[in-house]
This record gives C-alpha cells, sequence and structure tokens, in this order.
C-alpha cells in the first residue's frame, strides 16, 4: 500500500473531527463563573479547579489568595483555562494592606475586589452607621479605581433590615458613590424577604455580578443550610434573569454555601444558566 492510500484514512478523520471542535471553540460563552468557597471541601486546589474545568466553566471568583502564592494560583489557573473575574477580600485587608491585595490580584489577572461578608462586630445597628460604612468604602473603592481595580460589596440578609422604607444596603451605597459597585447575592436578597427581581432594578448599573444560588423549599435540604442549585429551588429564575439583564449584570456566579456534592451542584447550576441566559461574553472577554 502506497503512503497515500495508508494516510487517506486519517485525513478523511480529521476532515469529519476538526469541524466539530472549531465549532466548539467557536460557540460563545455565556457569562458564569464559580466562587471558589462552594468548593472548599471538594480536595485540592487543582481538583478543585478540575471540576470548575470539566463542568464547562471557564471563569471563578477567588477566596483571597486561596492560600498559595499568586504564581501558583496563575499556573493551575492557566492550566484549566480559567480566568478570575473577581476576589472576595476580607474588609480588614483593604482597610489595612490595599497595595499587597492589589499587586496579589493584579499579579493573576484579576481586576475585581468584592468585601464578602462583614463580622457581627462591624455590622451598623442604625442608618448613620451604613451611611458611615457606605462612605468608607467609597473612599477605599477611589483608591483601588485610582489603581486599575474595581471594587463591590457582597450582600448577605443583615444589610437588608429597614430603616423608615430604606435599607441598610441602600444607605450604604448612596453613600459610597459611583465607585462602588454591588454583587448581588440573590437568595439572601429573598431570605431577607425582598424581591430579587426589584432589588436588581434598584441597583441598575451598578450590578457587577450577581451570586447565582437557589432557596430549596421550606423544611428542606435543611443538611445544606437550605440551599439549593440553581433552578432546583424556589426562586423565579423566568422573572430574575431578564431582570438581571435589564440591571446591567456582567457576570452569573454560581455558589452554595453548604453543597454536599459541589461537583453536582456546579455542573447542574452551570447546565441552566446555559440553557436559560440570553447573554454571552464579548469575544475580548472569553478565553
Amino acid at each position: 500500500m502506497n503512503i497515500a492510500a495508508r494516510t487517506a484514512p486519517l485525513v478523511l478523520l480529521l476532515c469529519a473531527v476538526l469541524p466539530a471542535f472549531a465549532g466548539e471553540a467557536a460557540a460563545p460563552q455565556k457569562p458564569i463563573a464559580v466562587q471558589m468557597y462552594t468548593l472548599r471541601d471538594a480536595g485540592t486546589l487543582d481538583q478543585q479547579l478540575q471540576i470548575v474545568h470539566d463542568a464547562g466553566v471557564h471563569a471563578v471568583e477567588t477566596v483571597g489568595t486561596q492560600n498559595v502564592s499568586a504564581a501558583e494560583l496563575k499556573q493551575l489557573l492557566d492550566r484549566y483555562a480559567i480566568k478570575v473575574v473577581s476576589s472576595h477580600v476580607q474588609l480588614a485587608e483593604l482597610r489595612n494592606d490595599l497595595d499587597s491585595v492589589i499587586a496579589f490580584n493584579r499579579s493573576i489577572g484579576n481586576t475585581t475586589l468584592v468585601v464578602p461578608y462583614l463580622d457581627e462586630k462591624e455590622r451598623p445597628t442604625d442608618a448613620v452607621g451604613w451611611t458611615a460604612l457606605g462612605q468608607e468604602l467609597g473612599r477605599i473603592a477611589k483608591r483601588a479605581r485610582a489603581k486599575g481595580m474595581r471594587m463591590a460589596y457582597h450582600n448577605h440578609d443583615f444589610e437588608l433590615v429597614d430603616f423608615d422604607g430604606t435599607t441598610g444596603l441602600e444607605l450604604l451605597f448612596a453613600a459610597a458613590g459611583p465607585d462602588l459597585q454591588t454583587e448581588l447575592d440573590l437568595a439572601w436578597v429573598a431570605r431577607a424577604g425582598h424581591d430579587p427581581a426589584l432589588m436588581l432594578g434598584k441597583f441598575r448599573g451598578r450590578v457587577f455580578a450577581v451570586h447565582a444560588k437557589d432557596n430549596a423549599p421550606k423544611a428542606q435540604a435543611e443538611d445544606e443550610g437550605g440551599f439549593a442549585a440553581v433552578g432546583q429551588g424556589v426562586l423565579d429564575w423566568n422573572t430574575i434573569l431578564p431582570a438581571a439583564a435589564s440591571a446591567g449584570v456582567q457576570w452569573y456566579i454560581l455558589e452554595h454555601d453548604h453543597p454536599r456534592d459541589p461537583a453536582t451542584v456546579i455542573q447542574t447550576g452551570a447546565d441552566y444558566l446555559r440553557n436559560h441566559l440570553t447573554a454571552t461574553l464579548p469575544a475580548s472577554a472569553a478565553r
């Protein structure tokens, strides 16, 4: 058999396979990311990023430094073709060591820092306190912006206490000014008794991202903190997703606080969002 005859089957095989790969590579990506807190008990950092990759997700929100050096984290991210879209950084670090935080995040390619949580002793107890905290966060956000970093604030339910018709969260953002963005956790918004779609409207133009997670029906999934994978709980995503698009949400970040099976939660949530989101990443943002 001559060389041409031997290689013909291989050429035909490549012709059949390559278009499929090309189509997969060219398919538009959805703006879906994973909050790494969801995977904190899912093995090593390498194994956690493998789960993200296997779910077909190409972006994450980190928790601080993930307990590794910037060089090690960047190497692992590159291995799985995953980018960092934001990082949860404790308020004390932003107050006391902003330059180091920015240097670390710049070296891993991240440009958004998020205040993730307030310890009980840091939580304001009145409208004046929420306003003062907002002013402080606005000053930090302005400093971060001058160094090429965006800053956002992530809510739970305690920010949504009412003060004469205005929530603490709204007071905080009114005082912070335009440099501070919000990362709305939709499950916590609902748990505080508010409509996630209406809350998104209140922050239109300032919603960097939402934490996409669901609440299980009452008295269910108690061993998982009452949370559920996106689309598997009680939130009305048919109303929420259009409201999120209207509010200008840039990223839909999958999270579950206490998952029994983190990999399944992420795969289920990613599949749901891919099937229901109309937004796609611009070519410049996709890896």
